[in-house]
């Protein structure tokens, strides 16, 4: 969320500055904090880092997820959300006011840091207290077969088979077979052996998911991927909610990773599935990172978000509509 009380700095440095000191401030963050640092989407600069309470067994933990604007650090702050299902009411508006409040104290300086920190020392606090310890039920059992980290986002992994579990909740309904919707196949992404490739279909109901994911599987190649990853928005105009899903099969929390990176881009009604071909070699963090940018590009190659040219473009040309305005105003 942006902050409701923050203001604008005059731009002090040119936009090449400002780029390498966020290069300099993520790469001094990712050299701290390790694999509990992950990127979500290096191209938009979306990143997220898991925080906990530093005990041994961890009670508290939570997700940091940032967007850095172009303006950020000397004259926009970070864009911010907070993942943790404990986090609710009271808690949420005193974390966040105190993440504006450091905001404020240090304008034009680099503030992740000091952000990770403050809320790590929420964390200690509340497990030196009396609160009760979250009530969260653990959804996974899973072991990551790479040994990387593990962030509960937005998606409570489905053990059932997939197709199984749209069955059931399609049976609910009596509607006839829908046609089966369009699929792309995004260009492959090969990493020490192990093959990336996504899958996009527009779906406007659970049963056209269900429909698309049985399809896929008719392929060989696809059905004896290693994992088959999916997440799919459908926005119901009549409630003006989004019905979504995800789907590890066996990659833990990547299904709620790539549901999380479709939230950020703002798609709706659209499946994406990635198939992950394991090549024998552990990738690591570095997994999720390809995921995500196969996701990603078949999103942009199918005009689902804009690509980085267009972005780049469009910003642009609202700078230009506001020195424009400013100069008709002047005068």
């Amino acid at each position: 969320m942006p902050f409701p009380g923050s203001r604008r700095v005059p731009m002090a440095a040119g936009d090449a500055e400002v780029a390498q000191q966020q290069i300099d401030e993520i790469e001094a963050l990712s050299s701290i904090y390790g694999e509990d640092w992950c990127v979500v989407d290096e191209d938009e600069k979306i990143y997220c880092i898991k925080i906990n309470d530093c005990l041994d067994q961890p009670k508290w933990t939570l997700c940091l997820q940032v967007i850095l604007p172009p303006g950020y650090p000397t004259a926009e702050p970070p864009i911010y959300q907070l993942n943790a299902p404990w986090l609710r009411g009271q808690d949420y508006m005193e974390l966040a006011n105190s993440l504006e409040e450091i905001y404020i104290q240090n304008l034009g300086e680099s503030i992740l840091y000091l952000w990770v920190e403050k809320i790590r020392e929420v964390l200690i606090e509340k497990a030196q207290s009396s609160d009760p310890e979250p009530n969260i039920k653990k959804t996974s059992e899973e072991v990551d077969e790479d040994g990387g980290d593990d962030f509960d986002l937005d998606c409570q992994p489905i053990h059932e088979d997939p197709i199984k579990m749209l069955n059931y909740i399609t049976s609910e309904s009596q509607e006839v077979d829908e046609e089966l919707p369009p699929i792309h196949h995004g260009n492959p992404i090969t990493d020490r052996r192990s093959t990336f490739q996504a899958h996009l279909a527009p779906v406007v109901t659970p049963r056209q998911v269900k429909r698309v994911l049985e399809k896929l599987y008719e392929n060989k190649k696809i059905a004896s991927a290693t994992h088959n990853i999916h997440a799919y928005r459908i926005y119901c105009e009549d409630k003006q909610t989004f019905l979504q899903d995800c789907e590890d099969d066996g990659e833990t929390a990547a299904g709620g990773r790539l549901l999380h990176l479709m939230q950020i881009l703002n798609v709706h009604n659209v499946l994406v599935v990635v198939s992950r071909w394991y090549g024998g070699i552990l990738l690591g963090p570095d997994r999720f990172k390809h995921i995500n940018n196969c996701a990603r590009n078949v999103l942009v190659e199918y005009n689902y978000v804009p690509s980085v040219e267009e972005s780049s473009k469009q910003t642009g040309k609202s700078k230009k509509t506001r020195k424009d305005n400013k100069k008709r105003t002047e005068h």
